[in-house]
């Protein structure tokens, strides 16, 4: 069954108000302004302030989404108001003046309206319409930064390989692949990486072989030939070749060659296991 969609849409959670602070030296504009924004529905005004350093205190305070500024007040002017507030706590401006000749300067300041007194109630809707607008792409782009932020993060996890809990990050056709150390079988140099054999699958890591066998625990890795690692819980059988050295051979059947200049660490995992 097909939900009725205005049964849908009003299931859904109502927008949060949008969260305005007054700034106005003079009582009776206060008042007319907080008459206006009452017919708005989605406005809650969180704090009204007749001069400058109330202004600051109350933007640092309630941290509003919207500032309502008059631009001649007693102890910072609007635009001064606005140079003491850092960009992470910055509102959207809507100045209210009865001035016209400070309307570039506003601009310039990044206000997003401008509003001439006196001023009606479909001009100042207009204005609370566009700051919510506003808001919403302010809010998109904030997201966009922390997925960016997160992506960057998991490319640098990429690079570095190694999880808190001894995993290995591995970016592998399109995907993010989260390996578990016990798993691979062996692994083998590819010029400036080093190729993870896990059974019948193999996944390239951007790393040298010697890095990578400086970062693995000895007990359970060890290097048998200047290109090669293997993993000693995943070897079968070792044997006994010309000169002293071995063929290894895992479980998967896979025979390795042990160089002699690993077959002391080879045969030490012989003697601690014989």
């Amino acid at each position: 069954m097909i939900p009725d969609l205005a049964s849908a849409t009003q299931d859904q959670p109502p927008a949060p108000p949008v969260r305005a602070v007054i700034a106005d030296d003079e009582r009776l504009a206060r008042k007319k302004l907080r008459i206006l924004l009452d017919s708005e529905p989605e406005v809650q005004v969180v704090a009204e302030c007749e001069d400058g350093r109330q202004t600051v205190a109350a933007i640092q305070s309630h941290l509003p989404d919207i500032l309502l500024l008059d631009i001649q007040m007693p102890d910072l002017d609007g635009f001064q108001v606005l140079g003491e507030i850092s960009p992470a706590q910055m509102p959207v401006v809507i100045f209210t003046s009865a001035y016209d000749q400070y309307a570039i300067r506003a601009f310039e300041a990044h206000a997003l309206d401008y509003l001439l007194k006196p001023f009606d109630q479909e001009r100042l809707h207009n204005a609370i319409a566009r700051a919510r607008s506003e808001l919403l792409r302010l809010q998109d782009r904030q997201i966009t930064h922390r997925i960016l932020d997160l992506l960057s993060r998991v490319r640098s996890e990429t690079l570095t390989g190694f999880e808190p809990d001894g995993r290995l990050v591995i970016k592998a056709k399109g995907r993010v692949i989260f390996l578990n150390l016990e798993e691979i079988d062996w692994l083998e140099a590819a010029a400036n990486y080093v190729r993870l054999n896990v059974g019948k699958e193999s996944y390239l890591f951007r790393e040298t072989i010697s890095g990578i066998a400086e970062r693995l625990n000895p007990s359970h890795f060890i290097r048998i030939h200047r290109s090669t690692i293997v993993n000693v819980r995943k070897i079968r059988e070792l044997i006994p070749v010309n000169s002293g050295e071995y063929v290894v051979v895992l479980k998967t059947g896979k025979e390795l060659s042990c160089s002699r200049g690993y077959r002391a660490a080879l045969q030490r995992v012989v003697d601690r296991n014989s």
